[in-house]
């Protein structure tokens, strides 16, 4: 299963997106700010770097499985190998607060926010064990 996030506002404190699953809309997403200005997957380069809570993951593929989150105590989609990054996931939640480097979901309906994002989360879930349940790999693509 293909993910897709593709980031159409990069504001200076958050970052709007929107979900594709196999290249049809899903959801909005809600991220912390993106600092990967040249879009290289690299945190590294001059001008960059991640701030702690504050930076959305690189522009990459990542894979992702489904665990029991530590913190959250629920089954989340989470993303492997994001470099300078551990326990990326998607999961619900309202503003970027909420974030702490991880991709929401919901409805953007409301200027730096989503909205119904526990719908969101359990039908992302819901597909997500469906496809690993078949075998399927699943991966998401942040561009």
């Amino acid at each position: 299963m293909k993910l897709t996030v593709k980031r159409r506002f990069l504001g200076s404190k958050y970052t709007i997106g929107s979900m594709f699953i196999e290249g049809s809309y899903f959801c909005d997403t809600l991220e912390d700010v993106t600092r990967d200005l040249n879009k290289d997957g690299d945190l590294d380069d001059v001008g960059e770097g991640k701030i702690y809570g504050e930076t959305s993951i690189p522009y990459g593929t990542y894979d992702v499985i489904v665990n029991v989150s530590p913190k959250f105590k629920r089954e989340l989609p989470r993303l492997l190998n994001v470099k300078h990054f551990d326990g990326v996931l998607i999961h619900r939640g309202n503003t970027p607060a909420d974030t702490a480097g991880c991709i929401l979901v919901g409805e953007n309906k409301q200027v730096g926010r989503v909205i119904n994002s526990t719908f969101y989360e359990t039908e992302l879930v819901k597909r997500c064990k469906n496809a690993l349940a078949n075998g399927e790999k699943i991966t998401i693509t942040i561009e």
